[in-house]
Parts: C-alpha cells; structure tokens; sequence
C-alpha cells in the first residue's frame, strides 16, 4: 500500500466536490479533513488541477517545507495543494502572513488526516483564514459509481467504503489488515505513547464489539486490562483519526430521566467488520452483532451525506430510563428526524411505537420547535410510508434528506 498518495485509477465525482470550489472561492485556504485512504486527495487534484501538488508524507518535501517554510510556499506562485500539512506545523504560520499580505482568496488547499493536530495547528495559525471540511470514503450513491462494487446489503457491510479497496477490486480482509498496520498503528504511535501494541490491539477489537452500543468506559478499560483514563485517551485517538464517532445524548429536558451515555460507532462497516473477525458473507448473516453492524453503517452514512453538504451539527440518540431507545436524533433548522434502525428485511407493525411515543410527547412540549419525522431505515426494498412513518430501504438513505 503506498503511504504517499490516495490518488486512484477511477476517479469517481465526490459530492462534496462542488462545496469545496465554491468555499475556496470564498477563503484564502481551504482545509479537507478526513481519515487516512478516503479520497481526499484524489479529491482535490480532481477539483483544483491548477494547483501545484505538495505531499509531506514525502521525507524530501517535508524537508524543504521545514527548512524554509516561506520559501517554500512562494515556490508556487499559482497556489498549492499541500497533503498531511500536520507534519510541518511551522507551514502554517508562514502561510498566515502571505495571505494577509496579498488579502487573495484561492490560495492553498491543505489536506490532513489527525482531526485534532490540524484543528490545533489552525487554530493558532489560520483562525479566520480557512474554512474546513471533512470528508469520509464514499457514500452508497458514491460507491456505486465504481464498477463492480458490492450490491447486496451484507457485501456492503463486509467490504466498507474505502475507495481503493473498489478501485483496485482488493479482497476486504486483506486491504484492511494493510491499513491497519501501515495506518493506525502509526497513527497510535504519532498521537500517543502506546509502549504496549498489542494491547492497544485488543483495545481496538473490543471497540469494534462495542460499536453500535451504549459507551461503558470503565467496562471497556477493564476488559482490556488498562486504566480508564488510558481507554479514554485510546478512544481520542480513534476518534481523531476518523475511525469512530460517538453519538452523544439528546438531553434537552423533556421531563424525564435520560440515560447520559454515549453510543460508539465505527464510521467504516468493513474496519469494523475485519476488527470483529467478519470474513465472509456467511459470517456476517448469521453474526450475532450484524444489527450492530448495519446501525453503525447506517450512523456512517447520515453522517457523510450531512459533510458532504458542509452540516457539521452533530447527530444524537436519545434513551429514556425505563423505556426503549431511539437510535438517532437528525436535528435541522426547524426539523427533527427521529430514527429507528432495523435491520431485517420486514418492518413489524409495532416497530414504530417508541417513535410514535416519543414524537407525541415532543410535539406537545414548549421546548420543542419545528417539524418531527419519524423514520425506520431497514434492511429491505421497498419503500413506504406506514401511519406517518417512512420505512426506508437501506439501498435508498442517500435519496432522504438527512440535512
């Protein structure tokens, strides 16, 4: 696997392409954030071929930028794409000041894959300069672009989203044990001191069970024989490496007592699928977590289809003590999704009743403003509408709009 480029053989159109020319338009420099292989930088070549291309995973050209950061950016009068800009901070301030000179927009497009060391570096450097976007491998209607990519709701879970895994048609399995020696452990080893790997191993494999579920940290920590605060920091480093999200709780208070934890979700089926030992398309179907599989592939896909439009707002769950869950809260200007993840291929009639429930209790609540849409996306095909409720096939979540 080549740690340099994510550039592929098919380019396939990305939505968030036509967001990112009309923001660089707007701003001096435009910042696109996302997980290591998502099609970030085939991705930028594609939208801005006029610009000179600069990658600092390369040892030389990290070189040149560290040793004159100022020179270096003047080397390309036209502007630059610059991939994995963590690794020279020191860019970005020399950046600040040519931009403030000239006062042009379209000048730098910077590419990073650790949320939280560019949003530091941006912050200090760039705050008011740029504007940032995030973007995860591709989306269904995107995947699908790619010839021969999976079709059947298993195939798609098992094989996840990664663009080269379908670009070079790459055996699951053998692609994501590759990025996860070559990618995250040496992410681990950027952000953190793990002295331990293995352990951190197993620290990922017990995330990968827990996705989907409720966040038990103490549990998760006891699991694998380390402290809390450990298992805290491990998890900041997923989540800053854009392999998992947690969904936090709803908690305006509506009256009655909320659960306050968190639900993990891997933002990759395939990651998650290959950390569970999910091989085949019969593991999967008689796995005893596909449920929690297709939730968190469900959780993955709103979530691209809000950052392909530039809707950062987090999603949420909501959980009543002593009562059912609902496994997702869309909130938009005036709108409310509440949705329920199924995955069978039949809805059954009382599937509905906690979103009926709470969708009642919220409409008659002063807190509460705007429209409440109940949605249950679902393994199946077809697509209707049952007292109120879309029932959703999971083939079709691109064709709702989830901002």
């Amino acid at each position: 696997m080549n740690l340099n480029t994510d550039t592929l053989a098919t380019v396939i159109p990305r939505v968030l392409e036509q967001l990112a020319r009309d923001r660089f338009a707007r701003y001096p420099v435009l910042t696109i954030t996302g997980p290591r292989q998502s099609g970030k930088t085939t991705l930028c070549r594609q939208a801005f071929p006029q610009l000179a291309w600069h990658n600092l995973e390369d040892p030389g050209t990290r070189e040149r930028a560290l040793l004159d950061p100022r020179a270096f950016l003047l080397a390309s009068p036209g502007g630059a794409l610059i991939d994995e800009v963590q690794r020279a901070p020191d860019l970005l301030s020399a950046m600040q000041v040519l931009v403030d000179e000239t006062g042009e927009n379209s000048r730098f497009v910077l590419s990073g894959s650790h949320n939280l060391q560019l949003a530091q570096a941006i912050s200090q450097s760039l705050a008011g300069r740029t504007t940032v976007l995030e973007l995860l491998p591709p989306a269904l209607d995107e995947l699908w672009l790619f010839p021969g990519a999976p079709r059947s709701l298993d195939d798609v879970l098992l094989a996840g989203a990664y663009p080269r895994i379908h670009d070079r048609q790459l055996p699951p399995a053998e692609y994501l044990a590759d990025y996860v020696r070559t990618y995250v452990e040496r992410d681990v080893r950027l952000l953190t001191n793990v002295r331990d790997l293995g352990t951190f191993q197993t620290f990922l494999r017990l995330c990968a069970g827990h996705s989907g579920r409720q966040l038990n940290l103490s549990a998760l920590a006891s699991d694998c024989g380390i402290s809390q605060p450990t298992a805290k920091a491990w998890l900041s480093v997923l989540e800053t490496s854009y392999l998992v999200v947690q969904v936090k709780p709803w908690f305006r208070n509506l009256g009655k007592r909320l659960g306050k934890a968190p639900k993990l979700h891997f933002l990759d089926s395939g990651l998650c699928c290959w950390l569970l030992g999910i091989r085949t398309r019969e593991q999967i179907e008689a796995h005893p977590l596909r449920g929690a599989v297709f939730e968190t592939w469900v959780v993955s896909e709103i979530l691209k289809a809000r950052w392909n439009r530039g809707v950062a707002e987090p999603l949420h769950c909501f959980h009543e003590l002593g009562r059912r869950e609902v496994d997702l809260v869309v909130e938009s200007p005036g709108r409310t999704v509440l949705v329920e993840i199924k995955v069978g291929g039949r809805v059954a009639p009382d599937a509905t009743a906690v979103l009926d429930d709470v969708a009642a209790r919220w409409a008659q609540h002063p807190q509460h403003a705007g429209t409440i849409e109940r949605v249950v996306v679902y393994g199946g095909e077809v697509r209707e509408e049952r007292q109120g409720v879309q029932l959703l096939p999971w083939a079709q979540i691109a064709q709702f709009e989830w901002w």
